[in-house]
């Protein structure tokens, strides 16, 4: 016990106590459940359909976007129109 415990640089009692830590259970390794091989294809699956939601709503919004924007140059190509083509010299 002391060789060892000079080897790891360390205290004699360190050593005796993590050995019966040991036997208590206490550094026993928790168990990690493995997820199935299909889980996790069904969930990388669910993530590319979230991805893929996410992408359809920006591209709708960015739609929008451009219609609006493509509505109010019609409605700014009309005012144009309509001014420039008022002969009675009412500014209204």
């Amino acid at each position: 016990m002391k060789s060892v415990a000079k080897a790891l640089d360390t205290h004699p009692m360190m050593l005796s106590r993590w050995r019966k830590e040991h036997r208590e259970g206490k550094f026993a390794m928790k168990r990690v459940k493995r997820v199935p091989a299909e889980a996790k294809k069904k969930i990388s699956e669910q993530d590319e359909i979230d991805r893929l939601k996410r992408q359809i709503a920006e591209l709708q919004e960015e739609n929008d976007i451009l219609k609006k924007f493509q509505r109010f140059q019609a409605e700014e190509r009309q005012k144009r129109s309509g001014s420039s083509g008022n002969t009675n010299g009412n500014t209204a």
